[in-house]
């Protein structure tokens, strides 16, 4: 229960709510003659039951009371329920099993997984229509409701749901359900009078129950009596406010929510008409120190404790990904996290994106990952059998425990809710006797994994709280009948509080009429009153927001937008308090790099070094590194990766094996690009962008590779691995292509570097002259005084094109003067600032040390630096 509202002003229309309500009940048993202890009042959902009992001690202090109950709190005191067969029970966990099995027998087995799911929900919506019916009828309430469905005709366009129907009608009429026994004799007897109070929507049971005792029966509409009883607010009570995006619109409610705890009105109630935008209110409140009781509570598959146990279940997969084991070892208290770290570093320096192939691979040399590899292996196999499901709880049991989780589940409050809805806990498995053979049936992880996924689904949890918690978090229908000194209401626009919502299910207006399903009418009918409801509340902020997450523009609610036509209500100002904060411009970093020689360079070092200091102080001397993707599609790079290789291999074998004849190169290529797809794992669905204009790169490369050739160009070497010293530094690289031309004479050194960029970039990088290092590095790299260097690019189109530099030699004396240069100035303490521009910064790694977006208001006050 949570606190009545401090003030008498705040709590009186909900108090003259109750008065009336009750005074009708006390005056329904006096007409009966029937004693209040044998009177059972019947109230809309459980939160009522403390307070119809609290206002009915205040009103009649003195004498009996009546029962305050709801339907399904009184079934329950009467009789333990017991599912049996294939009753429908209400539980995932069992209906899911149920739902397979019926399916199997009207022969849909093949199609389980999919009709499953429709099937519970169908019968889900028609279970409540069905318990309303006394049991000595519903055999004739069936004949009259198999009237109303479709033959499920094969063939036609909506069998499958004529079948999902009629099986689902089928199902919930041979089940037993819970509220059974409340239509028994000996309860009639027992209850002299009854009272039903009717909330904003009609209930099929309680219309049924009202029938069954007859005159000793009457229903008291508690939304009538509060519509008649309070009056309207001022539009002064009611504030409505309009936030930017979800962010700001939780930030807003949160203040509203302080403003008035600050002021003294509590309870405030918080609607939680946006489960997703609560969740974040609930996370700024907490910051503060509020109490917040939620009675709504979160679906339990959000929880921390069954993101970890699934997490398990994903990683024994077996084409789980090496990100999802990855996952799952990092909640492994069994595991060392040292052991952890070591093997994603390995797994991400490889790139292995598939953990089957890790598994896969020969650790014999590295001990550790070796040990660590098979651990896991180990945790999966026990896994991957399939078994019935008893004996599936119990392996999950035992590779949690193994791997040191079961322990952290059973310490927290929602872990353990996690493995009772699972039947994971001592004693429980006992339960899975009584399910019968669906509990038998054999399951692969898979169909074992989407169960558990499912109980989680649908399972809730509810954390312990405080009583007296000044805020609470429920269902805007739930603000009836109960004393809240102010409300805000998020989450009130068009997508989310719309005044029509759509009735669940695909049952039409025909048969929702004749069995009592919600129509949109109803449902239109009840979103009203909830609403007005809600305004009725002392004071009332309505919070909104006008762009969704995509940036989609985003309505008022219809019902908020009638409030603004209306005129009722005011504009609400923003609670948040102002604060000034003062601009704290970063200064731009000049790190020295003197105590951090650099013994070897790279063209692509030196690179960096020309185009930011910076960068090339922290990727190559600091070491620092991001880390790399394991599920990162494959992309421009790869493929220039993998069409490397190719070539390598195409031309290794071709002048091992020399041939002139066009087709026979053709599929020697065709050959090496295969088996270099084999080697490095590639998936042909990934590759597919580029796979598919593989016959126009080929047949492009070739041609132009008989011309090349034609000129006097034989291949030499591929992927050669150089190094040059160069006084105390070492230059380093890998040279794609080393050729031999020669027309006449001694064949000249020609470097070939291919490129699979646009052929214009290319040609930019030759006309850039002494800007563009790649081509004087390499020629750095060798020991020849005379020789030619050129890109290659290999077009996708078709079109590959040799581009020469033809002053490489000159260029290689003034990069190597340039290099010895800029190490010197190093090594004397020159500073290396962050100078990159345009192109440079937007793909760099190390944008986020630089600080750079946070300087640039600091670029005038701070002297140029000089640059090595």
């Amino acid at each position: 229960m949570t606190v009545i509202a401090k003030s008498d002003q705040h709590s009186a229309p909900c108090a003259a709510v109750w008065q009336r309500a009750l005074a009708q009940v006390a005056a329904h048993a006096a007409a009966q003659g029937t004693h209040l202890a044998r009177t059972v009042v019947l109230v809309p959902y459980a939160q009522l039951m403390p307070w119809a009992q609290r206002f009915w001690a205040q009103q009649f202090p003195q004498g009996f009371a009546p029962r305050f109950e709801t339907t399904r709190n009184w079934a329950a005191q009467l009789q333990g329920f017991e599912p049996a067969g294939d009753d429908f029970a209400g539980d995932v966990a069992r209906d899911t099993l149920t739902a397979r099995a019926l399916l199997e027998r009207v022969g849909q087995g093949a199609l389980r997984d999919v009709l499953a799911t429709p099937l519970q929900e169908a019968v889900a919506q028609l279970a409540p229509v069905v318990a309303a019916v006394p049991p000595d009828r519903r055999a004739a309430w069936g004949d009259e409701a198999r009237a109303l469905l479709p033959a499920a005709e094969a063939g036609s366009a909506l069998h499958y749901e004529a079948l999902v129907a009629r099986l689902a009608l089928e199902w919930v009429l041979a089940s037993r359900h819970a509220t059974d026994v409340l239509f028994e004799p000996g309860v009639r007897a027992a209850v002299d009078a009854l009272v039903v109070l009717e909330g904003f929507q009609s209930d099929a049971l309680n219309r049924a129950l009202v029938q069954h005792w007859g005159a000793s029966a009457c229903c008291v509409a508690l939304w009538e009596a509060e519509s008649a009883a309070a009056p309207a607010p001022l539009p002064s009570q009611m504030a409505l406010h309009a936030a930017a995006d979800a962010e700001d619109e939780a930030h807003r409610s949160a203040a509203c929510v302080l403003r008035h705890i600050e002021q003294g009105r509590i309870p405030v109630a918080l609607a939680a008409t946006d489960r997703a935008l609560v969740r974040r209110v609930l996370a700024h409140l907490d910051s503060q120190g509020v109490l917040v009781r939620d009675e709504s509570g979160w679906i339990l598959s959000t929880t921390r404790s069954a993101a970890r146990l699934m997490a398990a279940l994903e990683a024994a997969a077996w084409n789980a990904s090496s990100n999802a084991v990855l996952d799952w070892l990092k909640h492994t208290p069994a595991l060392p996290p040292a052991d952890t770290n070591r093997l994603e570093q390995w797994l991400r320096r490889n790139v292995v994106p598939q953990w089957s192939a890790a598994a896969a691979r020969d650790f014999s040399a590295q001990p550790v990952l070796a040990r660590t590899v098979a651990t896991v292996e180990g945790w999966r196999d026990a896994l991957r059998a399939a078994r019935p499901l008893p004996q599936w709880l119990m392996a999950l049991r035992s590779v949690l425990e193994q791997a040191g989780q079961w322990q952290g589940l059973q310490a927290d409050p929602a872990g353990m809710r996690v493995l009772a809805a699972l039947r994971l806990q001592d004693g429980q498995q006992a339960e899975l006797a009584s399910w019968g053979e669906t509990a038998g049936r054999r399951m692969t992880l898979a169909e074992f994994t989407r169960w558990v996924k499912d109980v989680l689904e649908a399972g809730r949890y509810v954390a312990a709280q405080s009583a007296e918690a000044p805020v609470v978090v429920l269902p805007m229908p739930q603000l009836l009948g109960r004393p809240f000194a102010a409300a805000v209401l998020p989450g009130s626009d068009e997508k989310r509080l719309q005044p029509a919502p759509e009735p669940p299910g695909d049952w039409s207006q025909a048969q929702r009429e004749a069995w009592g399903l919600p129509t949109r009418q109803t449902l239109e009918a009840a979103q009203r009153a909830a609403w007005a409801n809600a305004l009725r509340t002392p004071v009332v902020d309505v919070l909104w927001r006008t762009s969704d997450e995509g940036g989609e523009p985003l309505l008022a609610s219809a019902l908020v937008l009638a409030l603004q036509l209306q005129g009722e209500a005011a504009q609400g100002a923003d609670a948040r308090p102002a604060r000034t904060v003062q601009a704290a411009p970063t200064l731009r970093p000049l790190p020295v790099g003197q105590a951090l020689p650099v013994q070897q360079l790279s063209s692509t070092a030196y690179s960096d070094l020309r185009h930011c200091p910076y960068r090339f102080f922290a990727q190559r001397q600091l070491g620092l590194r991001e880390a790399d993707e394991l599920d990162a599609e494959v992309d421009k790079r790869d493929f220039g990766n993998w069409l490397h290789a190719v070539l390598q291999r195409f031309h290794e074998d071709l002048r091992d094996q020399p041939t002139d004849d066009a087709g026979e190169r053709s599929a020697r290529m065709d050959a090496a690009a295969e088996a270099v797809t084999r080697e490095q794992r590639l998936q042909d669905g990934d590759f597919l962008p580029f796979a598919a204009g593989w016959t126009q790169l080929r047949d492009g490369y070739l041609h132009w590779l008989a011309g090349h050739e034609q000129q006097g160009a034989m291949f030499r070497q591929a992927e050669v691995k150089a190094r040059q010293p160069l006084g105390g530094l070492e230059l380093i690289g890998t040279i794609d292509r080393i050729d031999g031309v020669s027309s006449t004479g001694e064949p000249t050194v020609l470097v070939i570097d291919y490129k699979t960029e646009s052929d214009s970039v290319t040609r930019q990088r030759i006309k850039s002259g002494a800007e563009d290092t790649q081509l004087p590095f390499y020629a750095a790299l060798l020991h020849h005084d005379t020789l030619r260097a050129a890109y290659v690019n290999v077009g996708e189109r078709g079109e590959t094109q040799l581009h020469e530099q033809s002053e490489v030699v000159h260029l290689r004396d003034v990069l190597v003067e340039g290099i010895q240069h800029d190490m010197a100035r190093i090594a004397a303490g020159a500073p290396l600032p962050a100078l990159g521009e345009g192109s440079v910064c937007e793909f760099c790694a190390v944008r986020g040390l630089c600080r750079k977006d946070y300087w640039a208001d600091a670029e005038q006050v701070l002297p140029a630096p000089e640059t090595p």
